[in-house]
């Protein structure tokens, strides 16, 4: 399928209680491709009587789908697996061409997200409970677990349907039904996969997708509103602080999962070609357009100028360009503002001190893109260890030891990742323990695993996604006593 004829089959309504229809005022917005700033499509703006809409139709639906057998919403959940891999193709070029990165990637982005509807396909049929004898011999101890309700889904644009699935999964699989709300930016391949879950028979209600450009004007009155019961978010600090403070008064249950300020530590002992290897995995994917990418690389004196000019080498060979094009490695950022911010962070390295090894310059002509950058004996003051980057960059500062390298990766107020490079078991057990984020990748460049829980600490979030943890966000326990 081509370009034309994806986007000419494309859903661009909102999917209310198992419905496509345009916005209640018949606004729309534009969705753009970074790559060559042509618009793919106009999409239907939500309101805020849509979204009251949505959570209407997400709530009269709750009741039969927390009743719904747990073999029922698991059988569900991987008939929507299937369905996913079965439209790889359609749903990478979807990824590619809203939010630039490369079919390769995309594919792979695919396969990851699609992995969450697998997993919790499986683990639709294990919200244990307990039962036990009173400590006092007078009665019984029964626990049961419980679906939250209607929860409130809102996803960023960097990976548009993985960032989907992952709420999705744990939610349907749990028995809450769902109201979603994409990024702006980058809304339709989350728009295809609602489509494809209602093919694969997800009853009316229990899935809700509304894009919209006016998010605080949409989403306020529904975290507001005693009929939602859960807010899971991904997307900046300063937004999930903002969030966090209006889901208060309702006392939701949040999940946050927020910014990071990745360390990426190569100590003196590390094997120097697995490093770069992992340093091109952790800060590369996604064009570093990730909350989990790589954004300080910390190095050991020893290893500095040999890591810099591997790394920079790497760098320098990748291929930019359009997403769909044969061979590119790199494709655009999300947007020109985007780009702006990047090059801001880089000419002031460059301005504190920093060398300037490889990239830096933005690109001519239409679309958002920026070189791969490698930059050298960044100053520690240097705005860009201390600003999430978020973009191909990257930035080597040095280091004499091991006690000064930890110091380095826990001075920030974020705590989502951290990797570190060493041959020596005693020292990675122990960064296992001193680098204070929420995971840690011990010589290897990516952690993300459905299996697992991703989450941070600090101004990096709270709860988890992923693994029997991302379940248990979208389960209340219920205790019930009874007599002896």
């Amino acid at each position: 399928m081509d370009e034309r004829q994806l986007l000419e089959q494309q859903p661009t309504g909102l999917l209310i209680d198992g419905r496509w229809r345009d916005a209640t005022d018949g606004a729309t917005f534009a969705v753009g491709d970074p790559a060559t700033d042509q618009v793919l499509a106009e999409v239907a703006d939500a309101s805020p009587e849509d979204g009251d809409a949505a959570l209407a139709a997400a709530h009269a639906a709750q009741g039969d789908w927390e009743r719904t057998p747990p073999r029922q919403r698991a059988q569900l959940l991987r008939d929507l697996f299937d369905a996913v891999i079965e439209h790889t193709e359609e749903l990478a070029l979807l990824i590619t061409l809203e939010m630039g990165k490369s079919l390769a990637e995309a594919r792979g982005e695919v396969a990851y997200g699609g992995e969450f509807l697998r997993w919790y396909a499986e683990e639709a049929v294990r919200a244990y409970g307990s039962h036990l004898p009173a400590p006092g011999g007078n009665g019984r101890i029964l626990t049961v677990k419980r679906p939250v309700g209607p929860s409130l889904l809102i996803t960023p644009w960097n990976f548009p349907l993985a960032m989907a699935t992952r709420k999705i999964g744990p939610a349907l699989a749990a028995g809450c039904t769902a109201v979603i709300k994409p990024a702006a930016a980058a809304p339709l391949t989350t728009l295809r996969l609602a489509e494809i879950a209602r093919d694969c028979g997800v009853p009316d209600g229990v899935l809700n997708v509304i894009p919209t450009s006016r998010a605080g004007d949409v989403m306020s009155p529904l975290i507001a509103d005693e009929r939602a019961r859960k807010l899971s978010f991904t997307g900046s600090t300063a937004v999930g602080r903002s969030l966090l403070a209006q889901a208060a008064d309702q006392v939701l249950r949040v999940s946050m999962e927020l910014g990071g300020n990745a360390p990426f530590l190569v100590l003196e002992d590390a094997d120097l070609d697995a490093a770069v290897d992992g340093a091109m995995a952790a800060k590369m994917r996604n064009i570093g357009e990730s909350c989990v990418a790589a954004n300080r690389f910390i190095v050991h004196r020893r290893l500095a100028e040999p890591f810099t000019a591997a790394l920079a080498e790497r760098m320098g060979g990748l291929r930019l360009g359009r997403g769909t094009e044969e061979g590119v490695d790199v494709g655009p950022l999300i947007d020109a503002d985007a780009v702006d911010k990047v090059h801001g962070l880089v000419t002031g390295a460059v301005g504190a001190g920093a060398e300037l090894r490889v990239g830096g310059q933005p690109t001519d002509g239409p679309g958002s893109f920026y070189p791969p950058t490698v930059l050298g004996d960044v100053p520690p003051d240097a705005e860009v260890l201390h600003e999430e980057v978020f973009g191909p960059v990257a930035p080597v500062t040095v280091v004499d030891d091991d006690t000064e390298a930890v110091a380095a990766a826990n001075a920030t107020p974020y705590g989502l990742v951290a990797f570190a490079y060493t041959q020596d078991v005693d020292r990675a057990m122990w960064l296992g323990d001193v680098l204070d984020s929420g995971m840690v990748g011990i010589n290897r460049g990516v952690v993300s695993e459905p299996a697992a829980p991703f989450g941070g600490s600090k101004h990096s979030g709270l709860g988890k996604e992923g693994g029997a943890e991302g379940l248990e966000e979208y389960l209340t326990t219920r205790y019930v006593a009874f007599p002896s």
